[in-house]
């Protein structure tokens, strides 16, 4: 072959490889945490609180199935974590609760302030699942169970999702 035509043919190979290199499509995603907290909320000693959250979004257009990934924990007023946070992961119209009755928390006296915390899981990009996680908090009589509050939307965690709590 002369070395011409072995030029010519290296050419050739280069643009039918750079051809191929546009073609292709590259997939990236990224993982980010979002953690997001309740105002103080007063636990007497007969009390529990809970933190309840669930995934109002649907599968995405591509059939992606709707999914959130996380953990629910509580600090104390000090902003010390109590016990382990619980991980969880909902999908589309899933609701997933965390509950911390006072002997857990270690306090002493009849009262004390608690905050719950989510942290989300939050991975963007294409082909990522969706979520869109509302919470609520509540605290009841630990031993009948009836409800003493509710609050809908408790843990601020930026709007995302066209409205207050979770969602991307």
């Amino acid at each position: 072959m002369s070395f011409r035509r072995f030029v010519s043919a290296l050419s050739v190979a280069g643009v039918l490889t750079a051809a191929c290199a546009f073609a292709q499509t590259t997939t990236t995603s990224s993982t980010s945490t979002e953690t997001s907290t309740s105002a103080p909320i007063g636990l007497a000693s007969s009390e529990t609180l809970q933190v309840n959250v669930v995934n109002v979004a649907s599968a995405s257009s591509s059939g992606t199935a709707a999914s959130c990934t996380g953990t629910i924990g509580f600090v104390n007023s000090s902003g010390t974590a109590i016990g382990s946070a619980t991980s969880f992961t909902v999908t589309s119209g899933q609701v997933f609760s965390a509950s911390l009755p006072f002997a857990k928390v270690g306090a002493s006296g009849t009262r004390t302030e608690i905050r719950g915390v989510v942290t989300l899981t939050v991975t963007s990009g294409s082909g990522a699942a969706p979520c869109e996680l509302r919470s609520s908090l509540e605290s009841y009589d630990t031993s009948t169970g009836v409800t003493h509050l509710y609050l809908a939307d408790a843990i601020d965690g930026g709007g995302h999702g066209g409205g207050p709590g979770f969602g991307h």
